[in-house]
Parts: structure tokens; C-alpha cells; sequence
């Protein structure tokens, strides 16, 4: 039997030998692209039900930013005068203390303080003038005045803590002095909290 050939000068037989291998590469490859498509789209719409609940666990912007540092001009505080400023929801006083105020803080024996510290190792070193605590009474958490009570430092009016310009208890039930915040300086004129 004679082999018919076409116009390609390929018989019918190779013709659709050809045919039909062409359409497995072509099945093959739309068959790759369905399962590409697939778990690409898989992918997607897990991460799109997951990323609520992972987001979630994330603190929100108020609480990011009540724990972040707080830059602090101190160029305008007046010699005599004090600031108060909110870190992480704690009110912290910063005191430009008088010339009168470190004296009288340095002058204290040191032993007869009920929370032993001298003065200097409440404030920076070269910045004696400067004075950053944070104003929550050790006692039982008040809010305490500035310049009150008997050594013009604060006074606590819940119970009678009264601290003196160093921020130390000198009388009262208040077990420790004010505490002290994390801060440097960033210039002569600059503080950061936190």
C-alpha cells in the first residue's frame, strides 16, 4: 500500500503522531499553569485569613506610642521652674533647679536618709542643674506637688510623703525616693525619656 504524503511531504500517520504529541505538551503545559495558578491563589487567600489574626497580635498605635521615647526642649524651662510629661502613661517631672536647690540637696548627710543616695547619683553628671524623676509617690502611687512640704521638693497629699530637691523621702510612709526615668541627653538644651 502506497504512503500518502502531504504537503509537508510527512505521512498522515507522522502527521498525527505529531498532532497528538503537540497536544500533550500543550495539555502539560496549560495543566502546570492551572496548578501554578492554583496554589498561587491558595497561597493568597490563607494569607488573607490569617493576617488578621496575626495582625492582632501587634500592639496597637497607642501603645507603641506610650512606651516610645519622649524628646524634650528643656531650653525654655526657667531657672526655679519644672515641667511635667507623660512617658509610657507616668507623669515625669523635669526641674531646672536653683543654684539654692542643688546646694541644700548636696549638703544632706546622706546617712540619716531613709533611702540612702546622694545627690549626685540622681543626676547626670555635669548637669546637676537639671533634675529628670518620675512624680509617682513610692507609697502608694500618687501623684505628688513640686514645691511643697517642708524641704520645697514635693509633697504627696494622699498620706504626707514629703521629698526634698532631689526628689529623696525625707519624711512620711513613702518607703524609697521618687524614682528615676531612663534619659539622656541629647544636647545642652535636648532630654530623651525613655
Amino acid at each position: 500500500m502506497p504512503v500518502r504524503l502531504g504537503w509537508s511531504g510527512k505521512s498522515e500517520k507522522d502527521r498525527s503522531v505529531a498532532a497528538t504529541h503537540e497536544h500533550a505538551e500543550t495539555q502539560a503545559t496549560r495543566r502546570d499553569f492551572i496548578y501554578i495558578a492554583t496554589g498561587a491563589v491558595g497561597v493568597v487567600g490563607t494569607t488573607a485569613a490569617l493576617w488578621p489574626f496575626v495582625s492582632q497580635l501587634a500592639p496597637d498605635q497607642a501603645t507603641l506610642a506610650a512606651g516610645a521615647p519622649v524628646e524634650v526642649d528643656i531650653a525654655p524651662i526657667p531657672v526655679g521652674q519644672e515641667i511635667k510629661i507623660f512617658w509610657r502613661g507616668k507623669p515625669i517631672y523635669i526641674r531646672h533647679r536653683t543654684p539654692e536647690e542643688i546646694k541644700a540637696a548636696e549638703d544632706v548627710d546622706v546617712a540619716s536618709l531613709k533611702d540612702p543616695q546622694p545627690d549626685s547619683d540622681r543626676v547626670k553628671p555635669g548637669k546637676a542643674e537639671w533634675l529628670v524623676i518620675t512624680g509617682i509617690c513610692t507609697h502608694l502611687g500618687c501623684v505628688p506637688l513640686g514645691y511643697q512640704g517642708e524641704y520645697k521638693g514635693w509633697f504627696c497629699p494622699c498620706h504626707g510623703s514629703v521629698y526634698d530637691t532631689s526628689g529623696r523621702i525625707r519624711q512620711g510612709p513613702a518607703p524609697t525616693n521618687l524614682p528615676l526615668p531612663p534619659y539622656a541627653f541629647q544636647s545642652d538644651t535636648r532630654i530623651v525619656v525613655g
